[in-house]
């Protein structure tokens, strides 16, 4: 499953401290069209669900869209108030802090090496 070979890249991701857009995971991954960014924000959106089921930090979260401004796409948010860990306007500030603490969460879980 895609979701699977996601997990290890957005862990190695995490340990270099920067973010990555959709478009780099997809092409990381090796995706060909069509739908190549839905099907990867399908798999991101599968892995929050393992993360917020095992307490763990939304790896998710590094992903974000070219065109945000560093936050992640307004369907990482709905998928986040989907699973209970996110209430508010996925453009307002609550998104945005909302987004920077899971961002630090998954910074201290999976160190630079």
């Amino acid at each position: 499953m895609l979701k699977d070979r996601l997990r290890p890249v957005l862990i190695d991701q995490a340990r270099t401290g920067s973010l990555v857009t959709y478009r780099e995971l997809a092409d990381r991954l090796g995706l060909t069209p069509p739908q190549t960014i839905h099907r990867v924000t399908q798999a991101l959106e599968a892995l929050m669900a393992e993360d917020v089921g095992e307490g763990r930090p939304l790896l998710a979260a590094l992903c974000v869209s070219r065109l945000q401004q560093r936050l992640p796409a307004r369907g990482f948010f709905a998928a986040a108030a989907a699973l209970g860990v996110f209430t508010g306007d996925a453009e307002g500030p609550e998104a945005r802090a909302f987004h920077e603490r899971e961002l630090q969460r998954v910074l201290a879980r999976y160190p630079r090496s």
